[in-house]
C-alpha cells in the first residue's frame, strides 16, 4: 500500500482513538482504516497500537510515530499548497527562446509589449542559439520556444500563433538590368540571395508549386535582416517574410517579383511542456501572445505594400 495513505489512516486513527470514526473522516470503509494500521504496523514491524471492544489506544511506539507521521504529512500537505499557488501565481521569471530572425521583429514586438503590461514577470528573452533538436529548449531551462517549422510530438503542447507571409523581391535597378522575370524557371538565371536555413525556395501560384533549388547563392547569410540590407543594395532576388520588407515594399525600396506566385505556407509556433503542468504564468503569456499576433497578423494586405503618391 501507499505509505503515505497508511500513515493518514493511523494519524486518523489515533487521534478519534477509534477505526470507525476515522473512517468517516476520511471517507473510507473502516475494514479499510484497520488494514491500513495493520500494513503500518507491518512495514515497521512494531505494534503501534492497543486494539480493544471499546478503543484504541497507542503504544509508546505508536506515540512517537504519530507525532512524526503528523509532523511529516502537516509539512507535505504545506509544501504541495505552496507549489500549487506557485503555478497558479501571474509572476516570477519566465525564460523564452526564438529564432533570431523573427525575435528582432514582429515577436520581439510582442514580448515586449507583454512584459509592459504584465510588469510581475520578469521575462529572460533569448533570441539565437536554437538547438537543431526542437524540445531541448526545456533541458537548457526555457519555459518556452519559439519555431517556425512544423513540429510535432505527442510530450509536447505546441500552439500555432500566426501565419507567416513570404515575398520574393529585389531592387528595383536590379530588376530593371535583367530580362522581364515571368516565369519561375528563370530564378536560376539570376543572382539569388539565400538564407543558409532555406537552400530550396518553394514558391506556389498558377496552380502549381514550384521547388526551386538555388544552384549558385551569389550572397548568404542566416539572417533575414542581412539578406535584407544586400537586397536593398540591388545584390539579387530574395524570398522574404514580408514583415521584414513590408516598408521596403512600399517606399519603393524593393519590388515584388513574380507577383503571381506566393512563397512557402509556414506559420509561428510556441512550444511548451504538457497542460496539466503548465504554469499559470506560461498559459497567460501564450493566450497574450496570441491575442497579440491577431491585432498585428504577419500578413500585408496589398493596400499596405501600395507606393505612396
Amino acid at each position: 500500500m501507499d505509505r503515505l495513505t497508511v500513515m493518514r489512516s493511523f494519524v486518523r486513527v489515533a487521534d478519534e482513538g477509534n477505526f470507525s470514526r476515522a473512517a468517516r473522516q476520511l471517507n473510507i470503509s473502516g475494514s479499510l482504516v484497520s488494514r491500513h494500521v495493520a500494513e503500518l504496523e507491518k512495514q515497521l514491524d512494531i505494534r503501534l497500537v492497543n486494539r480493544t471492544a471499546r478503543a484504541v489506544t497507542l503504544t509508546a511506539a505508536g506515540r512517537r510515530y504519530r507525532d512524526f507521521a503528523d509532523r511529516m504529512l502537516q509539512e507535505m500537505d504545506a509544501e504541495d499548497a505552496a507549489l500549487r499557488g506557485l503555478r497558479e501565481r501571474v509572476e516570477g521569471p519566465l525564460a523564452v527562446i526564438c529564432p533570431k530572425w523573427i525575435g528582432n521583429l514582429d515577436l520581439g514586438e510582442a514580448i515586449a509589449d507583454f512584459a509592459v503590461d504584465h510588469p510581475k514577470i520578469h521575462v529572460r528573452f533569448e533570441v539565437g542559439g536554437m538547438s537543431d533538436r526542437p524540445f531541448e529548449f526545456l533541458d537548457q531551462g526555457y519555459d518556452v520556444a519559439f519555431h517556425t517549422r512544423d513540429l510535432r510530438d505527442s510530450t509536447m503542447l505546441i500552439r500555432k500563433l500566426a501565419d507567416i507571409e513570404y515575398v520574393l523581391c529585389a531592387a528595383p535597378e536590379y530588376l530593371a538590368a535583367r530580362p522581364p522575370l515571368k516565369d519561375p524557371q528563370q530564378l536560376a538565371e539570376n543572382d539569388c540571395l539565400i538564407h543558409l536555413n532555406d537552400p530550396i525556395w518553394h514558391l506556389r501560384g498558377n496552380g502549381q508549386e514550384i521547388h526551386s533549388k538555388v544552384p549558385t547563392a551569389v550572397y548568404s547569410s542566416n539572417s533575414y535582416l542581412t539578406l535584407r540590407k544586400a537586397a536593398v543594395r540591388g545584390r539579387g532576388l530574395a524570398l522574404m517574410p514580408i514583415r521584414t520588407v513590408s516598408a521596403d515594399l512600399t517606399s519603393g525600396l524593393l519590388e515584388r517579383a513574380l507577383p503571381d506566385y506566393q512563397g512557402p505556407a509556414r506559420s509561428l509556433y510556441a512550444v511548451h511542456s504538457p497542460g496539466a503542468h503548465t504554469l499559470r504564468k506560461v498559459r497567460v503569456f501564450l493566450d497574450y501572445i496570441t491575442a497579440w499576433f491577431t491585432r498585428n497578423p504577419m500578413t500585408v494586405s496589398s493596400a499596405e505594400l501600395s507606393k505612396p503618391a
